[in-house]
């Protein structure tokens, strides 16, 4: 089945997008009410996406991640953020939490990991982190599944 006939599930259901959307709001709202910045939180979304293979939203969040402050260099150190010393460790915190979600399957969220996150965040930072993590792993799957298209960008002229 090409993309073209591919079932556009957002439009099909629109009232279940509707409560996915809102859902994502709310988790955003708990997120910035519990002091996660917007580079903290694109990082770890961006991460999440690249991790799943959602082109279309590692475009939407990069974009964000950008807005955020977060560097061109910042975005392809991602990939190997274990051996960059690019990432303070919030970041590099969030990044293997976000690991652990995105292969919840595997393991879950060890304790090992659970207790050091816990010397990094408070309760209230690995709430809203699981809660972005959770939404993010959704819209992944959304997207992924509908092939969603991601065109190339037009090229600055120059």
């Amino acid at each position: 089945m090409n993309p073209e006939r591919r079932i556009h599930l957002a439009k099909a259901a629109r009232p279940a997008y509707d409560a996915l959307d809102a859902f994502a709001r709310t988790v955003g709202t708990i997120a910035q009410d519990a002091g996660i910045d917007e580079r903290l939180k694109e990082l770890a979304l961006v991460h999440s996406s690249q991790l799943n293979g959602c082109a279309y939203c590692v475009r939407v969040h990069v974009g964000r991640a950008v807005a955020a402050g977060v560097t061109a260099d910042e975005i392809a150190q991602l990939a190997t953020w274990r051996e960059s010393g690019v990432f303070d460790d919030r970041e590099r915190t969030a990044l293997e939490l976000a690991e652990a979600y995105v292969h919840i399957a595997d393991e879950g969220v060890s304790d090992e990991l659970y207790d050091r996150v816990g010397g990094v965040f408070s309760e209230a930072e690995y709430v809203a982190l699981s809660w972005l993590f959770i939404s993010i792993n959704a819209f992944n799957r959304l997207t992924i599944a509908g092939r969603y298209p991601v065109p190339p960008l037009p090229r600055p002229a120059g």
